[in-house]
């Protein structure tokens, strides 16, 4: 069951209160090594948000095809082709698509900024979800998991990391500065 998209929504419902355990765990154990009750929550919820959120999306997508190891792999390295195709399609597989893509990354582009203050940036969370999706794509291609390796999925999975981190920004942690910058 765990191998179907279905036992991955199945699953990730079914964890959500093992996740808030968790994430009330860390802040406790936070707490008590000395650390304020708003930081301890700050990371521990961010901590626990960017796997409970990313991880079964990954998981969905890296589930293999019904010709997993025997279909030819494919690729499509022209931005935006297969975009275009799927919003030629009905309305519920672009949906299905280009939102999926879009919430691939989002947790991640969402708490991050929240837990480590070097990630305080829209363009270095790009970046960051940038190259996690080209090591996903990489990895369907490596692994044959009859599934396409696209650009536009790297492209969607960035974005939809990018809107999820301005969506947080105004809870984003300050970057610390630097002893040289202080000084000047």
């Amino acid at each position: 069951m765990i191998g179907t998209i279905r036992g991955v929504v199945l699953g990730t419902v079914v964890l959500l209160p093992l996740a808030a355990l968790a994430a009330w765990a860390l802040a406790r154990r936070r707490g008590t090594a000395g650390e304020t009750p708003d930081r301890a929550w700050r990371r521990s919820l961010a901590e626990v948000g960017i796997v409970y959120g990313t991880a079964p999306w990954v998981w969905m997508i890296m589930l293999p095809g019904s010709r997993a190891g025997a279909a030819d792999r494919r690729v499509s390295l022209v931005p935006l082709r297969d975009l275009l195709t799927v919003l030629a399609s009905e309305p519920l597989t672009v949906t299905v698509q280009v939102v999926g893509n879009l919430l691939v990354f989002a947790a991640l582009g969402f708490f991050a900024p929240l837990r480590f203050a070097a990630l305080a940036s829209v363009p270095r969370v790009l970046a960051l979800a940038a190259g996690c999706s080209a090591l996903v794509e990489t990895a369907q291609y490596v692994l044959r998991l009859d599934r396409v390796s696209s650009v536009d999925d790297v492209l969607l999975n960035a974005a939809g990391a990018g809107l999820a981190a301005l969506a947080s920004r105004r809870w984003w942690l300050a970057p610390r500065k630097s002893p040289v910058s202080r000084l000047s």
